[in-house]
């Protein structure tokens, strides 16, 4: 028989707390639909790339666009005011801080969409959607494809850690990082990757999303890293999944990356630290070797020439 008197002492302190904390949930809920996202300080101009060296620009969050000898990758693509849960036409979700610093329709034809792993801000549908081309492939994690509308592609590959796939002139490599892939509570069956892309001499990691750990030691060749793209913010208090500044440059070290691409800060609240510490403290840790931190603001753009 239930023990009906455990409900009704328990109901008076949970209807106090929703009384208590409804108001203040409803206020934020307001403020955050109410509020504006500020246009990015720096606006990308893909279109003057040449089609030789190294070119990155930093678009919000993990969204990077790429080109490497003319081949064009895009990591993460998260382009949507809000990101979450779709609920017919809303999304239910953190909203941005700063737009994203370039449209899809600004964009240059992709040959390559990356996808760390299914998390909301990093696997956006209706931004991957609207990438859809007959020309672009995607490099995904394990058992994520299912997520995607595979027909509309020119392929999609699933890449397990250890495992490489060409694509392209790029050889696309993924490893283990410290994090997870579910997108929802019940599919922790799906992976998450780290990659490395080589094309040509050029080496660029793309560290997605992760917490400290040694696994970018196996990166590290007699053939340098030219570029880190390394997640830096969401470790206040999320530390056991998101590295901090500190340890994201540790990492990059691992790789003998010359270059570090901050990610994963500025764009939206998911943790308690001040928007600008991140950086601040990312380039506290190279020192004296500041140029090493290559863009420090959504929009800005990266070059290395032969």
């Amino acid at each position: 028989m239930v023990n009906q008197s455990k409900f009704r002492n328990r109901m008076p302190g949970t209807a106090r707390f929703l009384r208590q904390t409804a108001p203040a949930f409803l206020r934020v809920l307001h403020e955050d639909y109410s509020r504006n996202a500020l246009p990015p300080e720096f606006k990308p101009r893909p279109k003057l790339w040449s089609a030789e060296g190294l070119h990155a620009a930093w678009l919000g969050h993990t969204t990077v666009l790429l080109k490497i000898d003319g081949f064009t990758i895009l990591t993460d693509p998260v382009f949507s005011n809000r990101v979450g849960i779709g609920i017919g036409p809303l999304t239910l979700g953190i909203k941005r801080f700063v737009d994203v610093a370039l449209l899809p329709e600004d964009l240059p034809p992709i040959d390559l969409v990356l996808l760390s792993h299914a998390h909301m801000d990093h696997f956006d549908l209706p931004s991957l959607r609207d990438l859809e081309r007959p020309r672009t492939q995607v490099v995904t994690a394990a058992q994520t494809s299912d997520l995607l509308r595979v027909r509309r592609y020119a392929f999609v590959h699933e890449v397990r850690w250890n495992h490489s796939v060409t694509v392209g002139p790029a050889k696309i490599t993924a490893f283990e990082v410290e994090h997870w892939g579910a997108r929802m509570r019940g599919d922790t069956y799906r992976g998450y990757n780290g990659y490395l892309i080589e094309i040509g001499k050029r080496r660029i990691v793309f560290g997605g999303d992760t917490a400290f750990t040694d696994s970018f030691k196996q990166v590290k060749s007699s053939q340098p890293v030219d570029l880190a793209i390394m997640p830096v913010g969401a470790y206040n208090p999320w530390i056991r999944v998101h590295c901090n500044p500190e340890q994201a440059v540790q990492m990059a070290n691992m790789t003998g990356a010359e270059f570090i691409l901050p990610v994963h800060h500025q764009t939206f609240a998911l943790s308690r630290e001040p928007k600008l510490e991140p950086i601040e403290r990312a380039l506290a840790a190279v020192g004296s070797a500041t140029e090493r931190i290559c863009l420090r603001s959504i929009g800005q753009e990266f070059h290395l020439t032969p």
